[in-house]
């Protein structure tokens, strides 16, 4: 296939963890097939369906591995954890022996994960939260609490001069958006660095019990944030700038650290969306009104959103449908027409990785992702969904094959 991608515009929609299971809530159907997606489904009729697996089986499904597979990096090759990527997003310098690890503000009652984001804690109240922690904290030499947005929040390691870090990358820490409803022992980190981990996250119940944020939430009826959670370490990774890699510039829309540090990494410009919240109230209209006007300035947009995931870790089949609709009326249909009237295109529909409504929980197995444009052979699918891309014989076995791929640059 000729390199076409300097006379191209290309626009990669992610609706996050949107791949799942047929419900019975649903009449046996994924969320997929039970929502009205006529513009993801235009794009299957004008374009081909297929399926590829975003996460190797040796790593732990989630949206670092996914999109980064997505975006066209072989996260066997580039991954060095979760936490350095939101570092990244948030312009926090990591030095070659610093480790940045993810620290969630969570509910924990009677040794029961109850909520992994506090209830999705208002950023003021999480900001004040863990500036209370950094006040506290014992080690402020090697320690620092960095506050991000609502529950997602991280803390730098910095070890002395000289000095051997007390974490490895053989340290196994599990997500809490793993454990809803289950009890935490199992799930605590495990391996070289458990200690220190554990420490601060017990340490962390004692200075949280006694701040007025979560007095004043208890009194409103609201679960306080009981204590952190700390997951996803990892070092500053190096990544081949993305125009480097495939001649085409890039600008990245969404609402999560994770994607920001990602994209910023990449080289691309990262565009701030008002009222964008990475939640299921997210404006998904201004998400495609600032995709459109993005692409006067690069070659290249994608927009992210974490609605669907969310959802699915509410084990909410309505709401994740809801959300579907909404990034197909807002997002896909607007942007694959303004696409279409400016001249050469591709556009591109995929999740990152499958989030189940049973589990709560992402997980590993194929997505099905669909793509169309200028000479691009349709095939003869006629909607997006999972049972269509499991049928087709259109897939990549590697994630980070399907990028070159799509931009035109394989044969």
């Amino acid at each position: 296939m000729k390199d076409i991608s300097a006379i191209m515009k290309y626009a990669l929609i992610i609706p996050d963890g949107c791949a799942d299971e047929p419900q019975s809530s649903l009449g046996g159907k994924t969320p997929l097939q039970a929502a009205t997606v006529p513009h993801m489904d235009e794009i299957a009729r004008c374009g081909i369906v297929g399926h590829t697996e975003t996460v190797p089986a040796s790593m732990s499904p989630g949206s670092d591995v996914g999109t980064m597979s997505l975006f066209g990096y072989d996260p066997l090759v580039y991954h060095t954890g979760r936490a350095p990527l939101e570092a990244a997003a948030q312009g926090i310098p990591l030095g070659p022996d610093d480790w940045a690890i993810r620290c969630n503000l969570v509910t924990v009652e009677h040794e029961t994960m109850i909520s992994f984001t506090a209830e999705q804690i208002p950023s003021a109240q999480g900001r004040r939260l863990i500036e209370e922690l950094q006040a506290a904290l014992p080690d402020k030499q090697r320690w620092k609490f960095y506050p991000g947005v609502s529950y997602r929040n991280l803390l730098v390691y910095s070890p002395d001069d000289g000095a051997p870090a007390p974490l490895t990358m053989e340290l196994k820490t599990t997500p809490p958006h793993d454990i809803t409803d289950q009890l935490i022992e199992p799930s605590l980190p495990s391996g070289p660095g458990e200690t220190e981990l554990r420490q601060l996250m017990q340490w962390s119940r004692g200075v949280l019990e006694k701040s007025d944020v979560n007095i004043e939430r208890i009194a409103h009826g609201e679960p306080p944030a009981t204590q952190i959670w700390l997951w996803g370490h990892g070092r500053h990774p190096a990544l081949t700038p993305f125009q480097d890699r495939f001649g085409v510039s890039a600008g990245g829309i969404t609402a999560v650290d994770l994607l920001r540090g990602i994209g910023r990494l990449l080289g691309w410009k990262v565009i701030d969306v008002p009222g964008a919240t990475g939640y299921l109230d997210t404006d998904y209209k201004a998400k495609g009104e600032y995709a459109i006007k993005t692409l006067a300035d690069v070659d290249f947009v994608v927009v992210h959103v974490e609605a669907t995931d969310e959802a699915s870790h509410e084990g909410n089949a309505a709401a994740k449908v809801e959300a579907l609709e909404q990034i197909d009326r807002h997002i896909v249909g607007p942007l694959h027409e303004f696409l279409r009237r400016q001249g050469e295109y591709r556009i591109l529909v995929s999740p990152d990785h499958p989030t189940l409504l049973r589990t709560k929980t992402h997980s590993h197995g194929m997505v099905p992702f669909t793509f169309c444009g200028t000479k691009v052979a349709a095939d003869a699918c006629e909607r997006y969904d999972e049972p269509t891309a499991s049928a087709s014989a259109f897939s990549f076995v590697a994630g980070h094959e399907l990028m070159p791929c799509f931009l035109g640059k394989s044969s």
